[in-house]
């Protein structure tokens, strides 16, 4: 197994433990990553008692009618940008039962880059339901080196790496990271 799997399955284990610990709830919205955040969660053991689901929205379409981001918001902000990031975030928080979401959208390559948004690029969403039900999020934009899995992998640690920031009373925005 190589370094960035075995980061991305340890970010899984200990994401585990904490939601577990703080009786937390997870929902996934996934472009880029395709279900690989999702899949990662679900290949630790009792992820049942903390994980809800997860929404695969890789066309824009899907982003509208699953997860309710706004078309003219990605018409006008383009699919990969933090607007559309919290956007799903959000929708996935209002369409499950869970109290913390992370989206993520991007260009994993090897093609579909442009100047203005070049491969690598992954815009990450995060949103908490307060106890007073207030929704509070949070984006961040990272650029990841590599080939498409390696890209999909650093955009999976990094989202895994904020929903534990969350967690502990941190703001995944400000949190550090290798791919800023």
């Amino acid at each position: 197994m190589d370094k960035l799997r075995s980061q991305a399955e340890l970010a899984a284990e200990i994401l585990a433990a904490r939601a577990k610990e703080k009786r937390r709830v997870v929902a996934t919205a996934e472009s880029l990553t395709g279900g690989l955040v999702s899949e990662l969660i679900t290949g630790v053991a009792g992820s049942s008692a903390w994980f809800d689901r997860g929404f695969v929205t890789y066309q824009p379409e899907a982003k509208v009618e699953m997860i309710d981001v706004p078309a003219e918001m990605i018409r006008t902000e383009g699919v990969v940008s933090e607007p559309v990031a919290e956007a799903m975030a959000r929708g996935a928080l209002a369409s499950s039962k869970a109290d913390l979401s992370v989206a993520l959208t991007g260009v994993a390559g090897p093609s579909g880059g442009t100047p203005e948004t070049p491969v690598g690029t992954v815009c990450l969403g995060w949103a908490e339901r307060t106890d007073s039900g207030a929704i509070v999020t949070s984006v961040r934009t990272i650029h990841a080196p590599g080939d498409r899995r390696a890209v999909r992998l650093a955009a999976a640690i990094t989202a895994l790496q904020g929903l534990i920031a969350l967690i502990d009373g941190a703001d995944p925005m400000r949190m550090p990271s290798e791919y800023d």
